[in-house]
């Protein structure tokens, strides 16, 4: 049975856009399992399984339904045993978990004030509204203020990313030699910032660049297809 992913997208559904979605994509992809992805817009997400979930990724794997995409990954790694691992044993997983946080609570905020007007501006009116409207609530000011401060967003970028930049002087990867789940976790990010603005806004000699342009080179290339 074919495995659905739904994802997020604005107006074009040819560039899914959302970092927890493209953690789930490469994780995917890393077991080598084929799937269907089915991009959807913001209002559509709650409307999908029945209601199963108000955001995304949700996974479909026959009769699971799994939402969050740490749980996704779990999942992954218990069902497809025999696949190539996503963690590397259980300190993997623990490992990842700090990774996530790093990604949710540094990285993700940087990319926010960066990324957040160009987000807005892919999506249909009626997704505009609810954006806007959920964002200015969450974050405590309006678009406007934050886009004010997008240059300096930009100038802070290389310094949130300095725990990552100092991992990859040691080896290619966040995993090592090769890639695991605490690699898709921060490259999600820098895919969400590079589809909704077009650049990660970093040099190209950076060592968080050329990173960035391994992963962009996995599996055929597939995440640089989205552009």
């Amino acid at each position: 049975m074919t495995i659905t992913l739904y994802s997020l997208c604005g107006a074009d559904v040819a560039r899914p856009f959302s970092p927890h979605c493209w953690k789930v994509v490469m994780a995917l992809h890393h077991k080598g399992l084929a799937f269907e992805e089915r991009p959807l817009a913001f209002t559509v997400v709650p409307t999908v399984e029945n209601g199963a979930s108000k955001t995304v990724p949700v996974l479909r794997d026959g009769q699971e339904l799994i939402s969050d995409s740490f749980r996704i990954a779990q999942y992954l790694e218990e069902a497809y045993a025999d696949a190539p691992s996503l963690f590397g044993g259980q300190g993997g997983i623990a490992a990842s978990r700090l990774v996530e946080g790093y990604s949710q609570h540094v990285v993700h905020g940087a990319i926010t004030r960066i990324a957040l007007i160009d987000i807005h501006d892919m999506l249909d009116p009626v997704d505009q509204a609810y954006f806007r409207k959920s964002r200015e609530e969450r974050l405590g000011r309006s678009f406007e203020e934050m886009a004010a401060g997008r240059d300096a967003a930009i100038a802070a970028l290389p310094a949130a990313l300095q725990p990552l930049r100092h991992t990859l002087s040691f080896h290619p990867f966040v995993g090592g030699a090769t890639p695991l789940f605490g690699d898709y976790i921060l490259f999600g990010a820098l895919q969400w910032l590079r589809i909704t603005t077009g650049s990660i806004h970093l040099p190209p000699d950076d060592p968080v660049s050329r990173w960035f342009d391994r992963c962009l080179d996995l599996y055929q290339g597939v995440a640089r297809a989205v552009a």
